[in-house]
């Protein structure tokens, strides 16, 4: 397999300092994006803190199979979802010991969605409301799901369009790495097909512009995916840019 992607993140229109992170590591197929939360520079620490702690874990667990883990495996899954669960989970422990430790940083904590590539197929591992998309042909697709109150509405009552509109506490975030010193993380697997479009994004683009502007843009963009991140970012500050906003598109080519 080959594997083509693109990243950009942008401060947006609003905001006076970028607390997401961006990580893109092709040697070994791994993707991330995450938004941090917290006073003063704290979220940017976090959010940090979480990329470069899974793409260690990565890089330590790829030049030594048998290195000893910072978990247990979860019985039934397999090895590859296990490793991103293990890395998602490292990276919550050290945010959440750091914020322990240092005043400055307490209550700091980010969001993460890390997509790995191995053997033909994708797994994800998510934690809060960055989102993974997938484009298939010109169809596409929300992979995760938002760990957020709005979402838990949703799924507990029957919202309509205009409640979900007005719905109060839509940026209130229910899971996130630091808020404990463990947690849950939702792991996602498909087998790609080629030419397969994946995008990773903070929730300030998918707050900013539909799922159908998303579409269109990358299916207009003819596969280039820098063109498209830059196309992306922009609608999302032409409509406001309320947040800092990330985004990272990997396409994968059977060869």
């Amino acid at each position: 397999m080959r594997i083509r992607y693109a990243g950009n993140t942008h401060v947006g229109m609003k905001r006076d300092h970028n607390e997401d992170s961006l990580f893109l590591l092709p040697e070994h197929n791994i993707y991330i994006v995450a938004d941090g939360m917290g006073g003063h520079a704290s979220g940017e620490v976090a959010s940090q803190m979480a990329v470069e702690t899974i793409v260690q874990f990565y890089k330590d667990t790829s030049e030594d199979e048998d290195i000893t883990w910072p978990f247990k495996m979860e019985k039934g899954r397999k090895y590859q979802e296990n490793r991103i669960i293990a890395g998602v989970k490292l990276a919550n422990l050290k945010i959440f010991e750091a914020a322990m430790a240092n005043s400055k940083q307490k209550g700091m904590g980010t969001t993460v969605v890390a997509t790995v590539f191995h053997d033909k197929s994708i797994y994800v591992g998510h934690v809060g409301d960055s989102r993974v998309y997938r484009l298939r042909g010109e169809t596409l697709t929300q992979l995760t799901e938002d760990h957020s109150l709005l979402n838990d509405y949703i799924k507990m009552k029957d919202l309509t369009p205009e409640e979900i509109e007005n719905f109060p506490h839509k940026n209130v975030i229910v899971r996130a790495l630091g808020m404990k010193e463990t947690v849950q993380v939702d792991v996602v697997s498909e087998d790609p097909v080629h030419r397969d479009i994946y995008l990773l994004c903070s929730d300030g683009l998918n707050g900013m512009i539909t799922d159908e502007e998303m579409r269109e843009i990358l299916v207009s963009s003819n596969e280039e995916l820098e063109q498209a991140c830059n196309r992306l970012i922009q609608l999302a500050n032409q409509n406001g840019g309320n947040d800092n906003v990330t985004v990272v598109l990997v396409q994968f080519l059977e060869d």
